[in-house]
Order: C-alpha cells, then sequence, then structure tokens
C-alpha cells in the first residue's frame, strides 16, 4: 500500500489532540488517582512508537522509489562476413564492482534473443532490453551467450559453427560505471565489433567467438550521420548514385592513427554512428574505385545531439 503525505499529517493531528487532551486529564485526576497519570503515560509512549513507525515506513519507501528506466541497444561495426548469429540468453548488471550482485534484465519477449550481427549497421539495432530498476551505480554489464552461434563465409553455403569459449558462455564482463539518477532515462548503447571478435584457429577450419564490444550511455554521448554517394565508374553521366557497403571510419581528431568507430552505408548510402564521446572527430573513407575521403575539418560532436555531415560525394580517379 502506498504511503500518502495526508495519512502523516492525520497522524500527526491525531498525536497533537491526543496529547493535549492527556495533558488536560492529568492535571484534573491525578491527585484523586495517582496511577492514573502513569497509565496514560505509558500509553502516549505506545502512540508516539506508533507514529513513529508511520513516519520511518513512509521514508522507506520514499526511498524505494528512486528508480531509473535503462534501455538496452545492440548495434554493429562492420565486417567480412555475411552473417554472424549469435544467441543471447541473459543479459546482467552489477551496481559494484565485485563478483557479486549481478540482477538479470527481463526483456518483454523473453530469452534466448537471437540475432544476425551484420544486420545491425547504418542505424539499424537491436532493442535487447526496457526495464525500470533503482536508481544507483551501473558498474558492470554481463551478456551471456549460447552455444548456438554461427557464421557464414562469402563461398560457403552452410553456416560454420562458432567455437564459444567457456569464460564467454559465463558472461562477458563490460565495465560501464554510469551513474543512474532518479527519474532519468539511459540508453545503454551496445557496439559490438564483429571483426575484432571473430578467430579463425590457424588451418582447422574453425572459428573461435572473443566477443569486442563497448558499451556507453547514450546521455553522456553524441552520433553522427551522413550520406555517401558517388559517379558510377564508366559512366559519363554526371549523375551521382549512393554507395553500399562502403566502409566508414571514425578517428579522434587528436589521435588520426587511431580508429574510434567504423560502420557500413546501407543501399541508399546512408550510415550512423552512435554512442560516441563527446569531443572533435574526423572521417575517412577508402575504397578501391575512389580517390580516399578525409572530412575537410574536424567536426564536433556534444552530448545527446545528432551531428549531420550532409552528403559525402567521392571522387573518381583520374587516369
Amino acid at each position: 500500500m502506498k504511503c500518502s503525505r495526508y495519512l502523516k499529517e492525520l497522524t500527526f493531528i491525531f498525536v497533537q489532540i491526543y496529547f493535549r487532551k492527556f495533558a488536560y486529564v492529568c492535571y484534573e485526576k491525578e491527585l484523586k488517582k495517582p496511577y492514573y497519570a502513569m497509565k496514560k503515560l505509558l500509553k502516549s509512549i505506545l502512540l508516539l512508537f506508533l507514529f513513529s513507525a508511520v513516519i520511518q515506513s513512509c521514508s522507506e519507501e520514499k526511498t524505494t522509489e528512486q528508480t531509473s528506466r535503462v534501455i538496452f541497444k545492440l548495434v554493429d561495426a562492420e565486417g567480412d562476413y555475411q552473417q554472424v548469429n549469435v544467441e543471447i540468453i541473459d543479459i546482467r548488471y552489477n551496481s559494484s564492482d565485485d563478483d557479486g550482485g549481478w540482477q538479470s534484465f527481463t526483456p518483454e519477449n523473453g530469452y534466448p534473443i537471437q540475432t544476425d550481427l551484420t544486420e545491425l549497421v547504418a542505424g539499424n539495432e537491436l532493442l535487447l532490453s526496457d526495464e525500470i530498476i533503482p536508481s544507483g551505480w551501473m558498474k558492470q554489464i554481463r551478456l551471456v551467450l549460447s552455444e548456438n552461434n554461427t557464421l557464414k563465409v562469402e563461398g560457403q553455403e552452410d553456416l560454420i559453427p562458432l567455437k564459444t569459449p567457456s569464460a564467454q558462455q559465463s558472461g562477458l564482463k563490460i565495465k560501464l560505471d554510469q551513474e543512474l539518477e532518479p527519474g532519468y532515462s539511459y540508453t545503454i548503447i551496445l557496439d559490438w565489433d564483429v571483426q575484432k571478435s571473430i578467430v579463425k584457429a590457424g588451418n582447422s577450419g574453425q572459428y573461435i567467438l572473443k566477443p569486442v564490444i563497448r558499451a556507453i550511455a547514450d546521455v553522456n554521448s553524441g552520433s553522427v550521420s551522413g550520406t555517401v554517394i558517388a559517379d558510377r565508374i564508366g559512366d559519363e553521366s554526371s549523375e551521382t548514385f549512393p554507395q553500399e557497403d562502403v566502409v566508414v571510419r571514425i578517428y579522434s581528431a587528436d589521435d588520426l592513427g587511431t580508429e574510434v568507430a567504423t560502420t557500413l552505408t546501407v543501399s541508399n548510402g546512408n550510415f550512423i554512428f552512435q554512442g560516441l564521446e563527446a569531443g572533435d572527430y574526423t572521417l575517412k573513407i577508402n575504397t578501391t574505385d575512389y580517390i580516399p575521403y578525409t572530412s575537410p575539418e574536424p567536426f564536433k560532436l556534444s552530448v545527446g545531439e545528432l551531428t549531420p555531415l550532409g552528403i559525402i560525394e567521392l571522387q573518381v580517379p583520374v587516369n
């Protein structure tokens, strides 16, 4: 039952009236019945205890009502695979850095969650969970996979089993260190880098899944989008066309040698990066058919905002 402020106010008024009556009666009767004042005093102490219990229960309820909304989304960086099918059987979070205290999220459609990671590019995303949880710190996230993970490579029709090490089956730990303020909504983006997550085991033909995932709270991040177009090779007309499956890379403006994130364009040439920390960035595109592109000047990403880069036209090399 929800405790209301009206109950507290009524309890307080009742206690005031009772103690006034108690003081008056004791004054009138204490000479005639000496034990009477003591009896009344004990009753008053009991009433005061009950009043304190009411206030305490209201305070405890107020504490438990401190909650935040947490939305988990899964996206993917580009990779050289036709399919990467994974099965998620649990998503957990921990409010501390200890191994204990893990709690599971409960997706609307339950577990397992099955998805092809190669489809989660250029703005496509998978909603993993949307829940209300107690406010406080979210220190760690754990993504638990089953053994039912497969891979499809170019030139092969059959799916190849992805060997999942036992350590990954028990859950990949992802550091977050995000404080959840009461009443706020947080979108946690899990950016899975497929290319770095799959390891070919020598000449055995086996592939091992070692997930590389970065997690970032959208409340502390920004996004950038754009569209890649170009002339068609061998076409002398001035008409341009959207470029599909172009690799787009983001670098920190202060360190052009370290790649921050990568994605692919879709059929209409569009791309989008989500969950990037605020700061200055440079964009690069390298293809086999066109002149390499680098953004003319660094662009700034701000927290909670989408930075549109507009149309990026790739140039045909001059023979």
